[in-house]
C-alpha cells in the first residue's frame, strides 16, 4: 500500500498540535491483516465498544456483529491502494483509495491503546453525476435547524458550526466555505465521481456546481466528544435518491470548529 503523508498541511497542522501517530498507525496495520485473517481474536482487542462498520451498500453492523461474522473488506492492502493519515490527539483516521472504492477508518485513543471506533466504505460514479440529492429549494433542515440536541457546549459549537457549513455549501459561497473546513479536507460520497479537496470544493461553488455532495436534511445524528476533536456520525434523507449514512470529523483550530473529512455513503434500498 502507497503511504502518502500530508506534507502540504503539515505546517499548519503541527502548529495546532496535531500530526501523524505511529501507535495509530501500528494499530491499522494490525486491523488490516487481522481483516484480511478473519482473525475474531484479533479484531476483538482492536474494536472500540461502540464500533460500528458500514459497508460499500450502506448497511451498518455493530462490534458484536462484526466478531460473530467477520465482513470481508472493500480495500485489503493493496499495493497500489493510496493511504493518508492524520491524528488529532486523541482521535484520529486513516483513509484509503484504490479507483473508485474509499474507506475512511476512524480511531480513538482508550487508556489501553488505539481502538477503532468507525469502519466505512463507499463506492464513487463511475461517471460525473447527472445530478445531486440535496436539502431542497429552501434548505430549511439543515441550513436553519437540525433534529439534535446537544448534550454539552462543545457539542453545541460543532453542531452551530455544522449549521454554518451546510448554509454556506447550499448557497455555493466559496468565500463562507473556506474558513469552515481544514486545510486536508475531504469529501467522499456515493453520490459523486471523484474525491473532493477544500480547493475543488471552492472550485465548484465558483461555477455554481455540486459535484455529488450538497447539504441534505439530517435525521439524527450522534457525537463523541474527545478534547479539541469530534467525530460525529449522522443519518440523512435527501429530496430524491437514497439515505446517507455520513461520518464526519471536526477538529477546533484558533478558536473555530473545522470539518476535516465527511464520507457519505448512500444506503441501497432493499429489493421489492
Amino acid at each position: 500500500m502507497r503511504h502518502v503523508s500530508a506534507l502540504t498541511f503539515i505546517g499548519a497542522i503541527a502548529a495546532a498540535g496535531y500530526g501523524q501517530d505511529a501507535g495509530m498507525m501500528r494499530a491499522d496495520d494490525a486491523f488490516v491483516q487481522t481483516v484480511v485473517k478473519a482473525d475474531e481474536s484479533g479484531l476483538k482487542k482492536l474494536l472500540d465498544a461502540g464500533f460500528t462498520w458500514t459497508d460499500a451498500q450502506g448497511k451498518v453492523q455493530t462490534k458484536d456483529e462484526v466478531l460473530r461474522h467477520p465482513p470481508k473488506a472493500l480495500i485489503t492492502g493493496a499495493k497500489d491502494a493510496e493511504l493518508k493519515s492524520f491524528t488529532y490527539r486523541d482521535l484520529g483516521d486513516a483513509q484509503v483509495n484504490l479507483g473508485r472504492a474509499h474507506v475512511l477508518r476512524v480511531w480513538a485513543k482508550r487508556p489501553d491503546g488505539w481502538k477503532l471506533i468507525v469502519y466505512q466504505e463507499l463506492m464513487s460514479l463511475e461517471a460525473p453525476p447527472t445530478f445531486t440529492p440535496g436539502a431542497g429549494k429552501e434548505c430549511e433542515n439543515p441550513c436553519k435547524t437540525i433534529p439534535f440536541t446537544p448534550r454539552n457546549d462543545t457539542e453545541r459549537q460543532v453542531a452551530a458550526a455544522y449549521l454554518k457549513l451546510e448554509t454556506a455549501a447550499h448557497a455555493r459561497d466559496s468565500a463562507s466555505f473556506g474558513p469552515m473546513v481544514a486545510d486536508e479536507f475531504v469529501a467522499a460520497s456515493s453520490n459523486g465521481d471523484k474525491l473532493q479537496t477544500k480547493r475543488s470544493r471552492m472550485a465548484e461553488f465558483d461555477r455554481s456546481k455540486d459535484g455529488g455532495v450538497a447539504p441534505t436534511p439530517l435525521l439524527s445524528a450522534r457525537m463523541f466528544v474527545f478534547g479539541d476533536a469530534v467525530l460525529m456520525v449522522s443519518e440523512h434523507q435527501p429530496d430524491r435518491g437514497n439515505p446517507l449514512h455520513v461520518t464526519r470529523v471536526w477538529v477546533k483550530r484558533n478558536g473555530n470548529w473545522v470539518e476535516t473529512l465527511s464520507y457519505q455513503t448512500a444506503v441501497s434500498r432493499a429489493p421489492r
